[in-house]
C-alpha cells in the first residue's frame, strides 16, 4: 500500500481542482449552455432559486469552490494509497485512476437517475462530463504526483 503525500494531497489536489476549473470553461459552456439549457428549464423545480434567476445568481460559487476543492484534496490523498495499483508512468496511473472514478460517479448517476425525476439527457451528458474532467483530471495528479513524491522502485 502507498503512503500519504502531504505534497501530492495539496499540490496534486490543487492541479487536479484547477485543471478541472480550466476543461469546465469550454465544457460546460457547451453542456449546460448550449446542450442541457432547455432541459434545465423544464425541470426547473429541481434547481436551487439562485439558479433559475436570469441570469442565475452566483451566490453558489463560493460552495462550490470550497466543495470541488475539498473533495480534489481527498481524490489526491485516496491516490497516494492507489497508485502502486496502476502500473505505468505517472501519467498513465493517473489517467487509470481517473477511468476508475469515472466509472464509479457514471455508477453513482445510474443510482440517482432511479431516485430522481430529471430526464435521462440530463443524466447522460453529466457523466460524458464527468469522464472529461476525471481522466483529464486524473492524469494531471499523476503526472504531479510522479514529479512531487516518485514512487521507490520495486524490490
Amino acid at each position: 500500500m502507498g503512503r500519504l503525500s502531504w505534497k501530492v494531497v495539496l499540490l496534486g489536489g490543487l492541479a487536479y481542482y484547477a485543471v478541472q476549473w480550466i476543461i469546465g470553461m469550454p465544457v460546460g459552456m457547451l453542456i449546460h449552455k448550449a446542450v442541457l439549457e432547455p432541459v434545465y428549464d423544464q425541470a426547473a423545480s429541481f434547481w436551487r432559486p439562485e439558479l433559475n434567476a436570469d441570469p442565475p445568481d452566483m451566490a453558489l460559487l463560493p460552495r462550490w469552490i470550497t466543495t470541488g476543492v475539498i473533495v480534489s484534496f481527498l481524490v489526491a490523498g485516496i491516490y497516494c494509497f492507489v497508485r502502486r495499483a496502476f502500473d505505468g508512468p505517472g501519467w498513465k496511473k493517473g489517467a487509470k485512476y481517473g477511468l476508475m472514478l469515472f466509472v464509479l460517479g457514471a455508477g453513482w448517476n445510474a443510482g440517482l437517475s432511479g431516485v430522481f425525476n430529471l430526464p435521462e439527457t440530463i443524466w447522460f451528458w453529466w457523466t460524458v462530463e464527468a469522464l472529461a474532467y476525471h481522466l483529464v483530471g486524473g492524469i494531471v495528479l499523476g503526472w504531479v504526483a510522479q514529479k512531487l513524491a516518485p514512487e521507490p522502485a520495486a524490490a
